[in-house]
């Protein structure tokens, strides 16, 4: 898939705000600082589309990215960060949770791990969200330039064991640096906008 046209739609806070174009739409969702703006900015082609923050946590808002005019990737605030009030989480919380549950343009989500590290609690209970509700997802285990040769094969059984990955959900390596897994995500989506 070639992208030359990619840009930010909408910054919404209700539902009201959201396209009402019905183009497909993939939302990307982890934990604060996983790497999602390196890993939208990384499909794109662009260098600061979404902006890349020393400071995790700082999106607030549900991000429509308008991609060739065929479909949209959503940015939506992190989870997981502490210095994030209990009101903003809360508040982040329900509007992603109310996207995720009533938004029939969602074709499917990006869920996001860092590769270094384990799942976390908080990665599971999101991944045990989207089975609950069966929205499709793809777990993209980021910034796997960090991780060594002899360390991916464990990294990976520890993602799948600990996340429980489903029959039809599948596992994407991906590097913003080496630009490993970009052609498969892009390929991803195109198959489902081309069904």
């Amino acid at each position: 898939m070639k992208v030359d046209n990619v840009n930010l739609f909408i910054s919404a806070v209700r539902r009201s705000q959201y396209p009402n174009d019905n183009l497909p739409e993939f939302i990307m969702l982890g934990r604060s600082n996983v790497g999602k703006s390196s890993f939208m900015n990384t499909l794109v082609n662009r260098k600061n589309l979404a902006r890349i923050s020393s400071k995790p946590g700082k999106t607030s808002t549900i991000n429509f990215f308008n991609v060739e005019n065929n479909f949209y990737l959503v940015d939506v605030p992190g989870y997981g960060y502490a210095d994030t009030s209990k009101e903003e989480i809360r508040k982040f919380g329900l509007m992603v949770e109310e996207y995720l549950e009533k938004r029939k343009e969602l074709k499917r989500v990006f869920l996001l791990i860092d590769f270094r590290h384990k799942p976390t609690n908080d990665d599971k209970i999101m991944y045990d969200f989207l089975k609950y509700y069966q929205i499709p997802v793809t777990v993209v285990a980021t910034k796997v330039d960090k991780v060594s040769s002899r360390e991916k094969d464990k990294n990976i059984k520890e993602i799948k064991d600990t996340l429980d990955i489903v029959v039809g959900d599948n596992l994407v390596l991906f590097s913003s640096v080496t630009k490993i897994g970009r052609e498969e995500v892009l390929k991803i989506i195109e198959d489902i906008i081309t069904k």
